[in-house]
């Protein structure tokens, strides 16, 4: 039986490797997934953006006016909605990114965070009931608040550097004025204004030719209405 000398049996041992190691690196490539690159956003101007963020807080200082003016007596859950919604806020406004003009964005930006962390831990407190911390982080929040709406308006924007309040009523809720509310009501009869009927007699049948029926009468001749058709209280 023939066997192959070392150096050629060597020589058939790298080469089978070889053919294993490239067929082992083809089915590693075909089970990694492809990667996708993630898009840019496109980046918006600071009127863009001024614009943007301004809607996002007139929506939110809307909602927070609204449950502020209502009547709710529980109180702790009102604290935590609303501290929710700053918190939302600030998310909102983060999400629009820096814009193309960043010069001042960093300091809005600051403040933004800072009413977010504040707002957090105002959520927090009213949730669990903590009257102490919640004392606490009120105070830490309106501070927070102050800063976020100062640096607002000192950035640009209008809505977010405003105190929230209930949107106004519409015209088609607003009361009727004194003189809509009169229209339509008849106004009331006085007794001078009432004609008096027949059975009434007096002043109103003289005026009326009465004075035939009344000679009649008093003369005492003849039927019903003789007297005045012979003209009654005169002679004859």
């Amino acid at each position: 039986m023939w066997l192959p000398s070392r150096p050629i049996a060597i020589a058939l041992l790298l080469a089978a490797l070889t053919i294993a190691g490239c067929g082992g690196g083809d089915e590693s490539d075909e089970s990694t997934p492809a990667v996708t690159p993630t898009p840019t956003p496109t980046a918006l101007t600071k009127e863009e953006l001024v614009a943007q963020g301004d809607a996002i807080c007139a929506e939110v200082n809307a909602a927070i006016g609204s449950i502020s003016a209502s009547n709710s007596s529980e109180a702790g859950g009102q604290t935590a909605q609303v501290a929710g919604l700053y918190v939302g806020m600030v998310e909102s406004l983060k999400r629009l990114g820096t814009p193309t003009e960043a010069d001042g964005y960093s300091e809005f930006s600051a403040a933004a965070d800072e009413l977010s962390q504040a707002e957090g831990e105002v959520k927090l407190a009213a949730e669990q009931g903590d009257s102490a911390a919640l004392a606490t982080a009120e105070s830490n929040a309106a501070s927070a608040l102050a800063s976020f709406q100062s640096a607002a308006q000192s950035y640009g924007f209008e809505d977010c550097g405003q105190t929230p309040s209930a949107p106004a009523p519409s015209s088609s809720t607003e009361a009727p004025s004194a003189e809509e509310a009169t229209e339509g009501v008849e106004e009331e009869v006085t007794p001078e204004e009432v004609e008096p009927t027949p059975e009434t007699g007096g002043a109103g049948n003289v005026e009326e030719g009465g004075g035939a029926e009344t000679g009649g009468g008093t003369g005492g001749g003849g039927e019903s209405g003789g007297g005045g058709s012979s003209g009654g209280i005169g002679p004859g």
